[in-house]
């Protein structure tokens, strides 16, 4: 079943993540936004009566209604389809604490959402944050979201593109030790990574995509003097891309290549590790940032932040990152139609409520 229509907005799948955290405050927050109204249908994944909790804290506007599939959502104004996974006891919710229960429902939500996006049921997926030691103490051993979509998309190669005020970062690795991630600087993956890249800025419409790759030691390496990984990996893998009439420059000094992307000089950096990449997109806003999974076979974008325990049940967290996930991933399944349909597509028709998602 694939309901996607040019004229129709596509269907979402959203997460409410772990609810012991502020995800489904701020899912409450988000679909009241005209913008994100406008721009997609909406199918929260999730428990219903925690959601109807959140509402009642937030004090928004939204009428829950449980649903048992995607088939049974109305997506009707003031209506707000969540397919019901009834996995939350709410008296055993503790808001702002680690709980297995909370970690066990955030996994399933993410599993329904890939299960349905495989199923071609949903266009794309939108993520809440959910909590890593939560997730390990209810058996789920994964480092976050991207190893899940990694294991049940049945893909390899993934990376992180984060998106932050026109500043768009990819990572060659993310959730390693230093020690680790040094080592996993190799040339391949670096090929590869940008690849992804390159493919996912010719998907935003973005027709002659400028990556720059960032050097990993400091000064780029200084010719070998402080580190050769430059030498060895970084400056054969961009030589490699160049050959391939790609626009690429680097390595750069990782201390410039954030400055000069955001002065427009490239259109993506990619970073050598999670903390390289990860700083100036924080800098920038610790919630306007969204996370974007590339080497998926599906779209699924994400909020850039935590589970914000400290704002939990008080109604009061920011759903900033929320609305701009939900604006990329409706731009992603515009170019994902374009791409084979050759069509206008429906976020075409709607580009001024897009901003700058993206």
């Amino acid at each position: 079943m694939h309901i996607m229509s040019n004229n129709c907005p596509p269907v979402l799948g959203i997460t409410i993540g772990d609810v012991c955290g502020s995800g489904p405050e701020i899912v409450t927050k988000a679909l009241a936004r005209p913008e994100v109204q406008a721009l997609c249908r909406p199918l929260m994944v999730g428990d219903a009566a925690v959601l109807r909790q959140a509402y009642c804290i937030t004090g928004e506007t939204g009428q829950v209604r449980a649903v048992g599939s995607v088939a049974e959502a109305a997506f009707e104004p003031g209506i707000v389809d969540v397919l019901d996974l009834k996995n939350i006891d709410l008296a055993r919710l503790t808001y702002g604490r680690v709980n297995p229960m909370a970690g066990k429902g955030a996994y399933e939500y993410v599993a329904k959402t890939i299960e349905l996006a495989l199923a071609g049921e949903i266009e794309a997926i939108v993520t809440s944050a959910l909590n890593k030691e939560a997730l390990n103490l209810a058996g789920y051993d994964y480092a976050g979201h991207t190893e899940i979509l990694r294991e049940l998309c049945g893909v390899k190669d993934v990376t992180m593109m984060l998106v932050s005020q026109g500043l768009r970062v990819t990572h060659v690795s993310t959730h390693l030790s230093l020690r680790e991630a040094i080592e996993r600087v190799k040339r391949e993956r670096i090929v590869r990574v940008a690849e992804l890249t390159r493919q996912a800025l010719l998907d935003l419409g973005i027709e002659e995509p400028r990556l720059a790759v960032a050097a990993l030691n400091p000064h780029g390496g200084e010719g070998g003097l402080f580190g050769d990984e430059e030498v060895r990996e970084i400056a054969p893998a961009v030589a490699e891309l160049q050959g391939r009439g790609w626009d690429m420059t680097g390595p750069v000094p990782a201390d410039s290549v954030y400055w000069r992307a955001l002065q427009g000089q490239f259109d993506a950096v990619v970073a050598m590790y999670h903390d390289q990449g990860h700083i100036p997109i924080k800098v920038l806003g610790l919630f306007e940032g969204v996370n974007l999974t590339l080497g998926l076979p599906i779209i699924r974008t994400s909020v850039d932040h935590g589970t914000n325990f400290g704002k939990a049940g008080k109604g009061t967290a920011n759903p900033t990152s929320l609305i701009e996930a939900i604006k990329l991933a409706v731009r992603l399944v515009e170019g994902r139609e374009r791409a084979t349909r050759g069509g206008e597509g429906y976020s075409t028709r709607k580009r001024t409520l897009l901003g700058q998602a993206g």
